[in-house]
């Protein structure tokens, strides 16, 4: 079973973190939710408190097939700060391992200098703190083992594309279609 780990940091975007957190447990992909705390309640950017199953200590992130970045703020800030974060999303870009960030969370991979040469998307906003990389502007950006989306209102196409990453574009679309999800044409 494919295994994703969802990075929290106080203040992070709660939309995008559990859109991805429940839309790939329904694809039967199991989902670490980790706090990059030192509790295991994290608080989100609106107020909405969320209870990991472990600390970032406690991960063994060589079991995980991809890492995830909410973005959110301060989250992305909280996140970009951390150590350990920066670790392992340098070890998981050196690796060839997945890596899935939303919104302002790119800025994260981008400060690790990981986007250079790569196309990807982000938060409008945060559009000038991506050095090196081909902005696309669309709402989700695959390029290699790096996927990237703009925010809130791309959640679901993010989650759904980081499903098709890891499941195929057949459980995708089931997905999808159990959530009477139409794409915009």
């Amino acid at each position: 079973m494919k295994k994703v780990s969802v990075l929290l940091a106080d203040g992070f975007e709660e939309v995008e973190a559990l859109t991805v957190v429940d839309l790939l447990r329904r694809a039967t992909i199991y989902v670490d939710t980790v706090s990059v705390t030192e509790e295991y309640t994290v608080h989100g950017s609106h107020g909405i408190n969320v209870q990991t199953e472990d600390l970032f200590e406690e991960v063994n992130f060589v079991e995980s097939d991809m890492i995830v970045l909410p973005g959110g703020m301060p989250g992305t800030k909280h996140l970009d700060e951390h150590a350990g974060v920066r670790r392992v999303v340098k070890d998981f870009f050196e690796d060839g391992k997945k890596i899935g960030a939303i919104c302002a969370a790119p800025t994260v991979l981008s400060n690790l200098g990981i986007l250079k040469g790569k196309r990807v998307t982000c938060y409008p906003a945060m559009e000038k703190e991506i050095q090196g990389a081909a902005l696309t502007g669309a709402p989700v950006t695959v390029d290699g083992n790096i996927i990237t989306s703009r925010g809130v209102g791309t959640a679901i196409d993010f989650a759904l594309k980081l499903i098709e990453v890891l499941s195929g574009k057949e459980k995708a679309e089931e997905i999808a279609e159990s959530i009477v999800y139409e794409k915009k044409k």
